[in-house]
């Protein structure tokens, strides 16, 4: 890990109390970064700093003055931001429904999280990357390219993320920010194990690589997205899916 050049870097996960999260904030600390997990769930979010040994804060991502102070917490405690992965979402408690049966405040919450959040959380804490540069990293999801069926809000939601990553990435490339996309397939967080009982072979058929995705097999993108081996990379999406799609 010390070979990827995050040794010292300041970085925000969000969405870090449970899942992809959690493991996004356990490989940037062993990188040798220093990392700030953030997280609605104080409990969580927590447990998660104990085990890293990390600093947490509670942020509302859909709240301007939540992420306001997000921002200002982070200037205190660590001096600015490196690098920041928007990963927090809405997905364990969604239940797949046919898009016309999608009741409206689930939708509108489903947008709040995942598509708002996004925004929020990068408009407040782009500016402190900007005296040094940065990366972001936004978290969306493979199921963008696959359009799964009963699944409508959670894929337009992954799919705005992707499209407000590209514009973000040509508006901050004056200040040295880059802005890239994650875009993982299933993989074996507690929500998806919880979705359904044949969770760890669903969708194998379809793949390249004939087993599941763990949550080690995507941290990797992260770490690559935020180090310097990829300094040159600006606005595109990496997918992380054992192959069950090429674009």
């Amino acid at each position: 890990m010390s070979k990827l050049g995050l040794e010292g870097k300041r970085v925000i996960v969000t969405g870090a109390a449970t899942g992809l999260g959690r493991a996004f904030a356990k490989a940037f600390a062993e990188a040798g970064a220093q990392v700030l997990v953030v997280d609605v769930n104080e409990v969580g979010a927590a447990e998660t700093a104990s085990m890293i040994n990390a600093t947490s804060t509670v942020c509302d991502i859909t709240s301007a003055k939540s992420c306001e102070a997000l921002a200002k917490t982070a200037q205190t405690r660590m001096g600015g931001v490196d690098v920041l992965v928007n990963n927090a979402a809405l997905y364990g408690a969604l239940q797949r429904k046919p898009f016309a049966e999608i009741e409206e405040d689930v939708w509108d919450k489903v947008m709040a999280v995942n598509v708002k959040g996004v925004w929020q959380a990068s408009r407040h804490l782009a500016p402190v990357m900007k005296p040094q540069g940065g990366s972001i990293i936004n978290i969306a999801s493979a199921t963008v390219f696959s359009g799964s069926p009963q699944w409508m809000h959670y894929v337009a939601s992954k799919g705005a993320v992707i499209a407000m990553s590209r514009t973000m990435a040509k508006e901050l490339g004056g200040d040295n920010i880059r802005v890239n996309v994650l875009a993982p397939g299933f993989t074996m967080t507690e929500a998806s194990l919880g979705h359904m009982a044949e969770a760890r072979s669903y969708g194998l058929d379809r793949a390249s690589l004939k087993r599941p995705a763990e949550t080690e097999d995507i941290v990797g993108g992260a770490l690559f997205l935020a180090s310097p081996l990829s300094a040159y990379m600006t606005g595109q999406t990496l997918i992380i899916d054992g192959g069950r799609q090429f674009i």
